[in-house]
């Protein structure tokens, strides 16, 4: 108990007043357990940060709890090493037992947020089980439902500056000089990832996948579907809609 003690006497206290004043903010916000579902480039990722924020949520993404499980050296996280070592697909067990662990957070009181997570019925199965043993079950599931073609012109549009990480859209967000940096006038590259062949493999194998566990929590009335194609703010209003009704 002494280590914490010490290090709460480390933080500055602008950043403790910050924490206190936002765990008061939090207090009066109802619980939410989410699920995120929708395919590479749907805008998951923009409404995510949103949602956290103003929910008081936990961001869970089983790829980064993954990693930091396993550089944390949990015994999980031992376990999903020997596995990744192997060249082998974690478990979902141990994907399930990682994301309850990372649920015990001070940060994730209020709920979560899953990205990347269900892929599969099983998964999802599981993750119904251990809620089950805590008293809690998944409230909403966000299905950002979008067409192949939008996503193939958001995709595959998208150009980046490797050394600040700024994005570019030749449709959206077009340079000033076609293929290179406004700011340092350095070349623009495009992610291996970003290419209609990548994406197509990408889009197949989520259909496949994915489509099941959205009739999965379809059946269970929890699941709502978004229009993703529209603009980044007029999803977020429509997210509202969803998660105060």
């Amino acid at each position: 108990m002494a280590s914490s003690a010490v290090a709460l006497e480390d933080v500055p206290s602008v950043d403790m007043m910050t924490e206190l004043l936002r765990r008061f903010k939090c207090s009066s916000k109802p619980d939410k357990r989410l699920v995120l579902i929708g395919p590479p480039g749907s805008g998951k990722g923009t409404q995510s940060p949103v949602i956290k924020d103003e929910y008081c949520l936990c961001h869970l993404a089983t790829g980064d709890m993954l990693r930091s499980a396993v550089a944390a050296k949990t015994p999980l996280g031992i376990k999903a090493k020997e596995a990744m070592d192997k060249g082998e697909l974690v478990s979902d067990d141990l994907v399930v037992g990682i994301i309850n662990e990372a649920m015990k957070k001070p940060s994730c009181e209020k709920g979560f947020i899953l990205d990347g997570f269900p892929r599969t019925v099983v998964q999802a199965e599981k993750l119904d089980e251990m809620l089950e043993k805590q008293g809690t079950e998944i409230d909403k599931v966000l299905n950002f439902a979008i067409d192949d073609s939008i996503l193939e012109e958001r995709i595959t549009g998208r150009w980046i500056h490797p050394a600040s990480g700024r994005s570019y859209h030749t449709k959206f967000a077009p340079p000033k000089v076609y293929g290179f940096d406004d700011v340092t006038g350095e070349p623009l590259i495009q992610r291996k990832d970003d290419t209609a062949q990548v994406l197509k493999s990408r889009l197949e194998a989520f259909h496949k996948q994915t489509e099941l566990v959205i009739d999965y929590y379809a059946k269970k009335g929890v699941l709502a579907q978004l229009h993703a194609e529209n603009p980044p703010k007029e999803v977020t209003v429509e997210v509202q809609k969803v998660l105060s009704s």
